[in-house]
């Protein structure tokens, strides 16, 4: 397993953490995790690249080791963030990205509003959110309000051990190794004796504005930087939001003046889990053919 350092900065009011493998003097590769995930969970596509890389992935505001807002989140301050972090690590440089579901997400935002800070993009699974309609928004503020009046909570587990056994429960293509090593990560002590996740649980709170994926698909439309979209064949997720409509998935694809498409199989959501050497493999042949 490759050893990686942490540190901390400081960043639009909030002391983020940042996990970092490989030497400085390396090409630079940030990696953008997922909702309710860490940066430690790119450990295992880490470890499977070949070449030399200066990688950096921080933990999203209120995950991991990352400050918490303890309070609501909007989703402009993960662009925000990681626009402040790219000026910081790469002040003059356009970067290459890679980001999870919601890091895959942000990559494209992004990159559609800073076109000239990013050379490329890796996106896993950030495929965006269902279309909704405005005849749901009362529905929606009404539900934000009557959250504000609780507070939230994640589950508790006995230990560890338990909360290992619950992530494999999530993706059975974990093995014992690998879920040990993302509960050592992803758990945190819940102050009971217990072990809940290392995540601010105002993150449950439901957003009162309703995504309105035309908004991002004229920022998509925007992305000048090469972008590989990578789908996995038994993703949860993909299967949610397209299995009715493929001709929206087609139209968000579309937005991309220069998209390659790759269906990895034999994995779920979670595909840097689950296939790493694959994901390793397809991240080095896009950014160095």
């Amino acid at each position: 397993m490759k050893t990686c350092e942490s540190e901390f900065v400081q960043v639009r009011g909030r002391r983020l953490h940042v996990r970092m493998w490989g030497a400085e003097s390396a090409p630079l590769l940030v990696l953008l995790h997922g909702w309710c995930d860490v940066s430690a969970s790119f450990q295992f596509v880490v470890d499977a690249l070949e070449r030399d890389w200066r990688v950096l992935a921080p933990d999203w505001r209120g995950f991991g080791l990352s400050e918490w807002n303890d309070d609501v989140y909007w989703f402009p301050d993960y662009i925000a963030d990681l626009d402040a972090l790219l000026d910081h690590y790469s002040p003059q440089s356009p970067v290459r990205l890679v980001g999870h579901s919601m890091g895959g997400n942000a990559a494209c935002i992004y990159a559609g509003i800073r076109p000239a800070r990013v050379a490329g993009v890796v996106n896993l699974e950030g495929l965006g959110l269902r279309r909704y309609a405005s005849e749901e928004a009362p529905e929606r503020y009404a539900n934000w309000l009557d959250q504000l009046r609780d507070t939230p909570s994640f589950r508790s587990y006995p230990d560890r051990e338990a909360f290992a056994a619950r992530l494999q429960k999530e993706n059975p293509r974990l093995s014992d190794a690998k879920a040990q090593f993302l509960a050592g990560h992803m758990g945190e002590d819940d102050g009971a004796g217990g072990i809940h996740l290392a995540a601010d649980p105002f993150h449950r709170w439901v957003n009162p504005i309703i995504y309105r994926v035309e908004e991002a698909m004229a920022i998509w439309r925007q992305v000048t930087a090469p972008v590989l979209w990578v789908t996995a064949a038994d993703s949860f997720i993909f299967k949610q939001l397209f299995a009715v409509d493929s001709a929206d998935y087609r139209s968000r694809i579309a937005c991309f003046r220069d998209v390659r498409e790759v269906t990895l199989q034999e994995c779920g959501h979670n595909l840097h889990h689950d296939q790493p050497q694959q994901v390793a493999r397809l991240i080095e042949e896009f950014f160095i053919p």
